[in-house]
């Protein structure tokens, strides 16, 4: 079985469904409003490695990478992505996992990779590795492939190299998820990540998809939030004028309609339902988290979770 959803995965699971998985799981198996989506363990991923006879070659790329030579460590990482993405997916793997999306129900899923490394309080995969959204049935397993592809990356490479990460010690599971369509999403650290304020909290938003404030492309709103009491402390609404949103098969850069560009993102009550969400994950961890959220006709979701690793101890 290299497939399982996000209620078959146990807590002793983290090499084989990675941070990313393992965090979504516990989550959905504790009720918390998760996506349903299962995961392409990385035993997956060991298998198609092991099935088209690329560990040589990747034995030999480490051999002769030099990260502290940008020219190298960009063709090294170009000969395996590429050699990788051009393998033929094993056809037994294809059907398991094209099963399980037929057993998902929806047109479109999020395909996000999950390193078994992922999220701890040394080694932060956050943002090394790719995502793809709004994925069909017909693209899923080329995308899971590049998911694969993308533990490679000249970043990715850097960030192991440097680390002391060899690839015995570094596997990749991909998270397929139910496709949120959100009108508003964004972040919310549980303690303030600038004052570090343990008995605040933090909701950033905006219009469409999340990844317009991940890549900068916006200023979000931002609502502090009292912990204890889930009052509004502070509120500063910004103008918006382009979103990210879905463009056909893929996702668009468009003008946010002009009567909502001055607009605040999440009302008051919105705040205050997402907050008291935010502050139950992080009693469940027991530490402060960085919790991914969207809103999709007027319901919550949660669709990451994961330590927050800047704050001072």
């Amino acid at each position: 079985m290299f497939v399982k959803t996000f209620n078959q995965i146990k807590d002793n699971d983290i090499n084989l469904a990675g941070g990313k998985g393992l965090s979504l799981s516990r989550m959905i198996r504790n009720k918390f409003p998760v996506p349903s989506g299962f995961v392409v363990l990385a035993s997956a991923f060991d298998q198609f490695l092991k099935e088209t006879d690329i560990n040589l070659e990747i034995d030999a790329m480490w051999n002769r990478l030099n990260i502290k030579d940008a020219e190298n460590l960009e063709e090294n990482s170009e000969i395996i992505r590429g050699i990788i993405l051009k393998k033929k997916f094993p056809e037994a793997l294809g059907k398991e996992i094209l099963i399980a999306f037929d057993k998902l129900r929806v047109k479109r899923v999020a395909v996000r990779s999950s390193a078994t490394a992922e999220d701890s309080k040394i080694d932060a995969w956050a943002g090394q590795l790719e995502s793809y959204l709004y994925i069909t049935k017909n693209g899923l397993l080329k995308n899971i492939q590049e998911c694969w592809a993308s533990l490679y990356t000249p970043r990715a490479l850097f960030y192991r190299a440097e680390r002391g990460l060899t690839r015995e010690q570094v596997s990749v599971a991909v998270v397929i998820q139910k496709m949120v369509n959100s009108e508003v999403s964004g972040v919310c650290f549980t303690v303030h990540p600038i004052t570090q304020d343990k008995d605040q909290m933090i909701i950033e938003a905006c219009w469409g998809l999340g990844e317009a404030l991940v890549q900068g492309i916006i200023t979000p709103d931002s609502y502090v939030v009292g912990k204890n009491t889930l009052n509004l402390v502070d509120l500063n609404i910004h103008s918006q004028k382009k979103q990210i949103v879905r463009g056909g098969k893929t996702t668009i850069l468009k003008e946010v309609a002009k009567r909502k560009q001055e607009k605040q993102k999440l009302s008051e009550k919105y705040i205050v339902k997402l907050a008291s969400v935010c502050k139950q994950i992080e009693n469940y961890y027991n530490k402060p988290q960085d919790i991914e959220w969207a809103l999709e006709k007027g319901k919550f979701y949660i669709v990451q979770s994961r330590p927050i690793t800047t704050l001072k101890s």
